[in-house]
Order: structure tokens, then C-alpha cells, then sequence
């Protein structure tokens, strides 16, 4: 309810002072109408009408290319328009984000029950730890922007949910459903679910489920070439970039022309404590995720299927994005693994009363950080997209000092950088010694 709250009240802030929406949001919009009354992908006659306007009232840079037949289809994998559709045709851009705050409430439900249900993180600490993260940013953000990141989340921690499930004939089904949700919400969730579906497959292989396995490598296999074959058919290509305006030199453009992995290195950090678009500049309880999931490997129980997927997670965050700064809320890129960071930190967390305490303490100022932008945003002084760090907020003024800019980096961003990957180190070490509180 918190989560769904927060994300809602949220909601009607604008994107920035021209529109409603921004980036990919009014493509996934128009998608979604176009499901709903259409029936297919084709947007080429919503932008005809403007049917934009209402949420995009400065016009419409189109992503797309005219295709076979003159269709044309935004560049994004359609299952979030699919899910949004029924929302989008009742209320227009006010039922996709209402739809949204429920993934919302739902993705932090999911993450409370499978916390405490399949890793033994005791009730009162899950709560309090899930129930603050699950209604600050990044995660109530997103249930108020029209993105593919909170079902993601969710689609992650039905995976969890399924391969740790008890053995069952609908098992590896239920599985395959999950991990094959990921690249049709966005191919850019690839590399988790095959991380998902790794760790499962080993899992099982190694307690002697060997039929379950085989029986998820086929799903899988079907589901992958149904892809493949449906994106040649929509899409012309690979994946749903092949139909945009942007990637006519080569799909891969997606992740950069000319990707330099060294100069993306700085993300490793920099995703979380970059001044504007850190997670921990908007909500500082993230900063204890080092210590949680270092702490959480080897030593939590069924440990590997949250640290593998947050780490591939975080890896392609850092070297695969085309960037982390961008026309959206900060931590775009790693909201599907957040959740079950969540779960990690919970666990650590419920080690010791003083760790509750002190995440407790650091999650209230990201609600405090939330609020105070909030109200801003509905009040028109800012927007959620083009100027949220402008905010006036005394705490997030004062905090955001500490840490580097990466957008304009100086003498005094590669010093804090230094200082903060130091911190990093000493936060992993201490989370070596400092183990979350249940066993394998």
C-alpha cells in the first residue's frame, strides 16, 4: 500500500514543462492505444492524429522508420504496452501509471513475501527494510513514469519465486513464463534472465531435478525462436531496434558506436553514488546494498539467485547501457535487481537490531528526499524528468556535495570518485565478516 501510494500520488507530475511524458514514454503510450483499439503494433496512424497531445503537448519526436506497407512501430519490445492497454483504454496516460503503481505495490509485495518465505529473513525487519525501499526512489519513481522497469522487477521475482518453488510439474513452466517475460518487456533484460535461468538449471541439475531442467532448456529454446521469429516479423530484425530511426547503421548501435569499457567503469561506483543519477543520492539506505549482498554470498540461504542476477545486473548496467545519465528518473538501469537487493539488505539487516535501525534511519531520509520532490513536482517548480536535481531540499543540497558528478567531471569529481571506491571497498570487506542472518 505504501509503494502503490507513493507512486501514485506521483503520478500527475510532469515530465517536464512542455509535456506530460518524455523519451520513451509517449512511444510506449501510443503502443499501448494502438493495442487496445487497433489491435496491433502499427502507430502510424495514432501519430497521424496526434493522439499524443494529451500527454505529449509539444508534438512527438518520432523513434521510428517507415517500414514494409508504410508501418510504423516504436522501437520497444511490446509487452509493456500489452499490459498497459487496458488501463491506457479506460483513462488514457492517468490509467497506464495508475496501472503502474500497482506493479509497484505488487513488486514490493513479492519481494516482502519472498524475503521471508524463501530466505528466512524474519517478518518485522523484512517489512520495515522492503516497505521503506519499495516507497522511495528509484522503485516509486518508476510507478509513476511509463517504463518497462517495475514489471521487470516484478517478472525477476516471480523467477526467484519459481525455481526456488518446491518441485512440481508447473514449475519449470512457471519459470520459463518469467525468465521469457524479461526480453519481451526489453532485450536489454537479457542478461538477467539468462542469469536467472542459469543458476536455476545448475541448481536443479546438482539436486538431481534433472527432468525439471530438461524440461526448462526446451521451453526456453521454444521461447527464444518464438522471439527471434516474431521480432523478423514486427520488427525487421534481431531485436525491436531494427524498426528505429536511430540504429539504421546496425541494431547494436543501441549500446554505443563506439563503447570505450574502460570509461564505463566508472559506473561500478557511479550508479550508485553519482550526484544526480545515484540511487544513493535520492535514497542513501542503498548505500548498505554493498555490504548486504557481499555479506549475502555464500553464507544466505539459495544465496546464488539473488546475488548472480544482481550482479549480471549491475555488470550490464555498467558496461552494456548506452549511458546512465539520461530523460529519466536516476537508477533506470538497474531497477530490475533492485528488489532483490531488498532482499539481500533485509537479510543483513535482521542480523542485528542496530543494522534495522540504521537502515530504518537511512530510509526515511530517501522518504523524507521523496516527499520534499514530490510536492515540488505537483507544484510545478520542478519536473520528474529535465530538472529534479534543481530541487531546494536542504538534505539532498547538503548530501549531494559528497558526492562525484560524472555529467561534469573535474579535479574534484575524480577525488570524491577515489574517496567513494575506498568507501566501497571497506563497505565489501566489513560485509565479508558481517553475515546476514540465516543460513544455508
Amino acid at each position: 500500500m505504501a509503494a502503490f501510494a507513493t507512486s501514485l500520488w506521483a503520478s500527475p507530475g510532469r515530465a517536464s514543462y512542455g509535456a506530460r511524458t518524455t523519451g520513451d514514454e509517449p512511444h510506449y503510450l501510443l503502443t499501448a492505444l494502438s493495442l487496445a483499439e487497433d489491435g496491433d503494433l502499427d502507430v502510424s496512424d495514432e501519430i497521424a492524429a496526434e493522439r499524443y497531445r494529451p500527454f505529449s503537448e509539444v508534438g512527438l519526436d518520432p523513434q521510428s522508420r517507415r517500414l514494409e506497407g508504410g508501418r510504423m512501430v516504436s522501437p520497444h519490445d511490446p509487452l509493456l504496452p500489452l499490459l498497459l492497454a487496458p488501463g491506457t483504454a479506460i483513462a488514457g496516460w492517468a490509467g497506464a501509471k495508475a496501472t503502474l503503481a500497482l506493479f509497484a505495490a505488487a513488486t514490493a509485495a513479492a519481494a516482502l513475501w519472498l524475503a521471508v518465505r524463501r530466505f528466512g529473513v524474519p517478518l518485522r525487519p523484512a517489512t520495515i527494510v522492503v516497505g521503506l525501499l519499495g516507497a522511495t526512489p528509484p522503485l516509486s519513481a518508476y510507478g509513476a513514469q511509463v517504463y518497462p522497469e517495475l514489471p521487470a522487477a516484478l517478472a525477476t521475482l516471480a523467477g526467484v519465486a519459481a525455481a526456488t518453488a518446491r518441485p512440481s510439474r508447473w514449475r519449470p513452466v512457471a519459470l520459463a513464463a518469467a525468465v521469457s517475460a524479461l526480453p519481451w518487456l526489453s532485450v536489454k533484460y537479457a542478461p538477467v534472465a539468462a542469469a536467472l535461468a542459469a543458476v536455476a538449471l545448475w541448481a536443479w541439475w546438482r539436486n538431481g531435478e534433472r527432468r525439471a531442467a530438461a524440461w526448462l532448456s526446451v521451453l526456453l529454446a521454444v521461447s527464444g525462436v518464438a522471439f527471434v521469429a516474431a521480432h523478423w516479423a514486427w520488427y525487421g530484425g534481431w531485436t525491436p531496434y531494427a524498426a528505429g530511426d536511430h540504429f539504421v547503421t546496425g541494431e547494436l548501435g543501441v549500446v554505443g558506436f563506439d563503447p570505450n569499457p574502460a570509461g564505463r567503469s566508472t559506473r561500478l561506483v557511479g550508479l550508485l553514488v553519482d550526484r544526480e543519477f545515484g540511487l544513493a543520492a535520492w535514497q542513501p539506505a542503498w548505500l548498505l546494498a554493498v555490504p548486504a549482498v557481499i555479506a549475502a554470498a555464500g553464507r544466505l540461504r539459495r544465496w546464488s539467485f539473488l546475488v548472480l542476477p544482481v550482479v549480471v545486473g549491475w555488470l550490464n548496467a555498467t558496461f552494456v547501457a548506452l549511458t546512465m545519465h539520461g530523460w529519466w528518473w536516476p537508477g533506470r538501469q538497474v531497477v530490475v535487481i533492485l528488489p532483490l537487493v531488498a532482499i539481500a539488505l533485509a537479510a543483513w539487516a535482521a542480523a542485528d537490531a542496530r543494522r534495522v535501525a540504521w537502515t530504518a534511519g537511512l530510509a526515511l531520509v530517501g522518504v523524507f528526499q521523496w516527499t520534499w520532490l514530490t510536492f515540488e513536482v505537483l507544484l510545478r517548480r520542478l519536473t520528474l524528468v529535465v530538472d529534479f536535481f534543481e530541487t531546494s531540499n536542504p538534505v539532498y543540497r547538503a548530501w549531494s556535495l559528497a558526492l562525484p558528478d560524472y555529467r561534469t567531471p573535474s579535479t574534484a569529481t575524480w577525488v570524491l570518485h577515489g574517496l567513494w571506491v575506498a568507501a566501497v571497498a571497506a563497505a565489501a570487506r566489513w560485509g565479508r565478516r558481517a553475515g546476514p542472518s540465516t543460513r544455508p
